[in-house]
């Protein structure tokens, strides 16, 4: 199991592919803020959820500052048809060797209907201008999730 990450805490660079195949790094972002959010599998009804709650917020997001990552273990090829099936705008990046998940801790026990078992936690990180954890938010619910970052952060 990985470790969490504290406000303060230097944010752990890296570079993915977006659904594209295109590479993106964290350290591309510096001098806006990033909000980094790992979310299980994308075409699922949570996951849905949570990119269009954030897609429908990202004017207001982008406004403020901020833009928005998210981050799953899906191949690009399922990004792109999340993407498209779904209208989103958010980046969306594959992490299929969830390294950077579990650089995060956003990777580790999980429990469902009484079983215990290793998968991404819905987490959400969000990093200011120079790279650093603003705020690490772990186990977060999919549904009014955006609606309580926004509130949190005085948008």
């Amino acid at each position: 199991m990985s470790e969490r990450l504290e406000p303060g805490d230097v944010a752990p660079d890296f570079t993915l592919p977006d659904a594209d195949g295109n590479e993106v790094s964290l350290s591309a972002h510096r001098g806006r803020k990033v909000i980094v959010y790992f979310y299980p599998a994308a075409l699922t009804p949570g996951c849905t959820k949570q990119a269009c709650d954030f897609t429908d917020n990202l004017d207001v997001l982008a406004g403020a500052g901020y833009d928005v990552i998210g981050i799953s273990p899906d191949k690009p090829e399922k990004l792109a048809k999340f993407r498209e099936k779904e209208s989103l705008k958010v980046t969306l990046l594959a992490d299929p060797e969830k390294t950077v998940t579990e650089a995060y801790g956003a990777y580790g026990e999980k429990k469902n209907y009484g079983k215990t078992y290793l998968g991404v936690i819905r987490s959400t990180v969000i990093v200011d201008e120079e790279g650093k954890v603003e705020r690490a938010l772990y186990n977060v619910r999919a549904t009014g999730h955006v609606a309580k970052i926004i509130k949190d952060l005085g948008i």
